[in-house]
């Protein structure tokens, strides 16, 4: 019986030895064909940008084409379903956005796909929100529209980039937080959401400062508050919400980048040392600067915690609204 549970021992051994040298030997030759960031969302939008931003200087370092690939739908069910299936060798690779990523799973009863079906590889990029309101309402700061909202509930309508989407969840905290009420108008995208907030068929819309920045310089949207801890370069003058009054809201938008479940530990590691070099690239910098998001790297440890973190937080959020996309 000893005999026998030392021949196991050593079989079981001597396979994790071969394991761990045939996934070193992957990722030595790793990578030698193109690799495919598939984005959840229509060109454009602070995931697009994020996944752009990486995929050219990523393309430089390693020697090969790093492809972004726009599959949106069903709340980026259709490509997180699909990168979920894909072969776990590193070529196919979620651009994931973080209320798809950490929300989705609260708002719908069935996914196609479950977060554990997602190896992290690193975080690429992270962007604050900026709360716009069309020209008609009248407030000019943050304490006024709140007040205007409390004596008018019902009354403003408010875009989102649809149903579940980080502006949807946010805009419900936000009312949670400031005891206000509107008409919530899902649209598919910030595109369509942006242009009937231009006509005033909505008046308030929550999302990332690229989306609105020229109508806000441009005197066509008021900005009353950035979501995060610091003022946004694009927009200097607009407050965070704590200077406009509205401490403890807080409300930012990630991007990480996803391998199948399974893909070996060292391609995960190796392609996520790359994404670190090409955020530290001055030019990504500058470029990063100028399209209006943060370039912020975690490693794969790291991000798996903050995926976690937020999906404890923001479920509770959904739960206690009775958010739901079914």
């Amino acid at each position: 019986m000893a005999t026998t549970r030392r021949t196991t021992c050593l079989a079981l051994a001597w396979a994790a030895v071969l394991a761990a040298a045939a996934g070193g030997a992957q990722a030595q030759g790793y990578p030698n064909k193109p690799i495919t960031l598939v984005v959840p969302n229509p060109p454009g939008g602070v995931v697009d940008t994020s996944a752009r931003l990486v995929s050219d200087p990523l393309t430089k370092l390693l020697g090969q084409a790093v492809v972004v690939e726009n599959k949106p739908g069903a709340s980026g069910n259709v490509a997180y379903q699909q990168v979920a299936r894909a072969p776990k060798d590193g070529y196919t690779v979620l651009a994931s956005y973080s209320a798809y990523h950490v929300g989705n799973p609260s708002m719908f009863s069935k996914l196609p796909w479950a977060q554990a079906d997602f190896a992290p590889v690193a975080l690429v990029a992270a962007a604050t929100n900026v709360i716009t309101v069309h020209p008609s309402v009248p407030a000019n700061n943050l304490k006024e529209l709140i007040a205007y909202l409390k004596a008018n509930p019902g009354k403003v309508n408010y875009a989102s980039q649809g149903n579940g989407s980080l502006s949807h969840v946010g805009t419900a905290l936000f009312e949670q937080q400031t005891g206000t009420q509107m008409v919530h108008v899902p649209y598919k995208g910030s595109g369509p959401a942006i242009q009937d907030v231009l006509a005033g068929q909505v008046q308030f819309f929550m999302t990332t400062p690229p989306s609105v920045m020229g109508h806000v310089q441009s005197g066509k949207l008021k900005a009353f508050a950035v979501t995060g801890k610091t003022r946004h370069p694009m927009l200097p003058n607009v407050p965070t919400t704590a200077e406009a009054g509205l401490a403890g809201f807080e409300l930012e938008a990630w991007v990480g980048l996803f391998a199948p479940a399974g893909t070996p530990a060292p391609v995960v590691n190796e392609l996520s040392a790359q994404v670190k070099k090409a955020l530290d690239l001055p030019e990504t910098k500058q470029r990063a600067a100028t399209l209006g998001i943060e370039p912020r790297y975690l490693n794969p440890e790291q991000l798996g915690a903050l995926v976690k973190k937020d999906t404890e937080y923001w479920g509770g959020v959904i739960r206690s609204r009775n958010i739901s996309a079914n």
